[in-house]
Parts: structure tokens; C-alpha cells; sequence
């Protein structure tokens, strides 16, 4: 039974009239629903800390990336890193805010979370709609223990333009030849089954509300609603449980000064402790800011995340950045500029 899903509220808080010399408007940002319980969270600290502003609504990656190209936000947030000629053409930077997992839910009578297990190939051929029923004998040989129904199987899936679709896609072509080939990847796809759910709260709710389905939805969401996650096989052919260190075991040896924008992609990395379908997410702000003083508290307030929200990051079973990348980080704001030419952020 569904007991509760992340709304798509907005957190705001006054922004302080000190920065720069005039009275700026609430900082807003826009994106990716996957990071949304952090965001959450570090806002209410952050207003609570500084009394300063930050409205975040959950739309989508997709609609993320829409609104910072069109100036309707101060920032953007996207699970699916844009790439270099992107970034280019529409003057934005991009950055890594915090790293997580994506994981496969279902609900099944007696099936507990962490229980059931499930290869790259199979949860492949599921949203296929190759594999059809529970008690499926592909199913059946990597859960000898569990008991299966003869039911139906539900694929739930995203509606809206994702990251979080675009990192389970692009694992499920790393993985399976065959959805590579019929599907491919991207933040939205022609499924070949299923229903869709609008963002990770949309999917987290039908899973919940639906029995005998499956659907995939970041680990938070799949944490707050008491929804049963599944076992994954890594590349190293070990089945792990997604958390906080397997999210940072995929992690561990991510090039970030190689990936234009910092747009590292986690998925399928090898490790024995390594999460299959983790990821970082990203924030785009444009490098060029009409309203400065904007720019300048999107920049303090992940400055301040940085430095004192790992701790939450960590108790909802997110990464935080290690301190050697957020100095990257903040060498990059450099290039975040007034109309002067100005730097925003010192």
C-alpha cells in the first residue's frame, strides 16, 4: 500500500539583501527528481543556517535542462550530463552536486526489500516484455528460495524526459545486446511495455499501488515509500545490495577532469562491491549572468552543501563529492561571470 511519495514542492527562504548591493529575489532551480530528497534537505538546513533562499522544484532532467537554456531559472539540474557542444552552445557550466543509485523495485506478496535478485540480462528481457510472469524460469534460477507467483508482470517506467531513464537505459544497453539494439538509451525512450509514471515520485507511487509490479526510481524514493528493491548483478558477476558504499565503490575511480562538464557516467563500472546503475547529478547555470547576484547565491549555496551537507548526503545513502572534486568545482566557477566580465564567484 502506498504510504507516501516526494512531492513537487518548492523550498524557499529569503535571500540575504548583503549580497551584492541590491535586494535579489529567491534563487530558483528546476531539474532532476532524482536528487530531489538531498536538494530538500539541504535547502531546509541552508535556510535554517542562513536564512537564505532556495526554491527547487522536481520536473524532470528534461525540464531541467529547458528552463536554465531559456533563463526561467537561476539553475538547472540534469541526471543526464549534457554534453560538450551543448554546453558550448547554450553558455552553460556544468558540475557534479552528489552522487547516488537507481534501483529496480517491486511488489510482491512476501517478497522483502533486498531479497529477489536480478541479472542485467533478465531485468533487460523484463522491460523488454520478453519475460512476462513472476515464476518465469529465468527469474526462478538466480531465486531458488524465493516464492514466485504466476502473475502478470507490471513495468513502470518514467512518462517524462529523464536521467534517471537515461542512466537505467544506458546500463540496460551495456548489458543486454538486445535492448541496445531495439531501444538504445536517452532521458526518454519508446518502451516496449509498461505504463509511465511522472518522475520518481510518479513511478514510486504505481509501484506502491501496484501489485506485481516493477519500476525504478532513485534509493531514497525507494527507502521513504517502503518500497522492496532488488539484488543486481555487477559486472564482476557478484549480486550486491544497493548502498551508500557500493554507490561510492562505482565511484571510486570516476575521471572527472577527462569528461567534458565533469559528465562522468557510472553506470556498469567494475568492482566487486560496485552498484550497477549509480550516478552523479548535475547542476547548469549559465556562465554569463544578467542578475549576478543570482549567480552568486546559487554558487554560496552549493558552497555550503559542500562543506556541511555530506553528512545528510550520507544518512539518505547519497555519495558526497570527495573535497578533491569540489575544488575542482570551485576553481570552474571562476568562469561564471557579470555582464562586466566580472567574476561572480572569488
Amino acid at each position: 500500500m502506498f504510504k507516501r511519495v516526494f512531492k513537487q514542492v518548492s523550498l524557499g527562504v529569503a535571500l540575504s539583501a548583503a549580497v551584492f548591493a541590491v535586494q535579489a529575489a529567491d534563487v530558483t532551480g528546476a531539474g532532476a527528481s532524482f536528487p530531489y530528497p538531498i536538494y530538500a534537505k539541504w535547502a531546509s538546513d541552508y535556510k535554517a543556517a542562513t536564512n537564505n533562499a532556495v526554491n527547487y522544484q522536481s520536473i524532470g532532467s528534461g525540464g531541467g535542462q529547458q528552463q536554465i537554456i531559456a533563463k526561467t531559472v537561476d539553475f538547472g539540474a540534469s541526471d543526464d550530463p549534457m554534453k560538450a557542444a551543448d554546453l558550448e552552445k547554450n553558455g552553460l557550466l556544468q558540475f557534479p552536486a552528489v552522487i547516488g543509485g537507481t534501483v529496480a523495485v517491486v511488489n510482491i506478496d512476501g517478497v522483502e526489500p533486498g531479497k529477489l535478485k536480478l541479472s542485467g540480462k533478465v531485468l533487460a528481457d523484463i522491460f523488454l516484455g520478453k519475460v512476462k510472469k513472476w515464476d518465469d524460469a529465468a527469474i526462478k534460477a538466480l531465486n531458488p528460495d524465493v516464492k514466485l507467483p504466476s502473475a502478470d508482470i507490471i513495468v513502470v517506467h518514467r512518462s517524462d524526459g529523464s536521467g534517471t531513464t537515461f542512466g537505467w537505459t544506458n546500463y540496460l544497453s551495456k548489458v543486454s545486446p538486445d535492448w541496445k539494439a531495439q531501444v538504445g538509451e536517452g532521458k526518454a525512450v519508446k518502451w516496449p511495455t509498461g505504463q509511465g509514471g511522472k518522475g520518481n515520485e510518479g513511478v514510486a507511487a504505481y509501484v506502491g499501488q501496484l501489485k506485481n509490479s516493477i519500476g525504478y526510481v532513485e534509493y531514497a524514493y525507494a527507502k521513504q515509500n517502503k518500497l522492496a528493491w532488488t539484488q543486481l548483478q555487477n559486472k564482476d558477476g557478484k549480486f550486491v545490495q544497493p548502498e551508500q558504499k557500493a554507490f561510492a565503490a562505482a565511484a571510486a575511480n570516476a575521471d572527472w577532469k577527462s569528461a567534458p562538464g565533469m559528465g562522468v557516467v557510472l553506470t556498469d563500472e567494475p568492482g566487486a562491491d560496485s552498484w550497477p546503475v549509480t550516478a552523479a547529478t548535475f547542476i547548469l547555470l549559465h556562465k554569463s549572468q544578467d542578475k549576478p547576484a543570482q549567480g552568486k547565491a546559487v554558487l554560496e549555496f552549493f558552497d555550503w552543501a559542500f562543506k556541511n551537507g555530506a553528512k545528510s548526503a550520507e544518512a539518505m545513502d547519497y555519495v558526497p563529492l570527495p573535497e578533491a572534486v569540489t575544488k575542482e568545482i570551485r576553481a570552474a566557477w571562476g568562469e561564471v561571470k557579470a555582464a562586466d566580465g566580472k567574476a561572480v564567484w572569488k
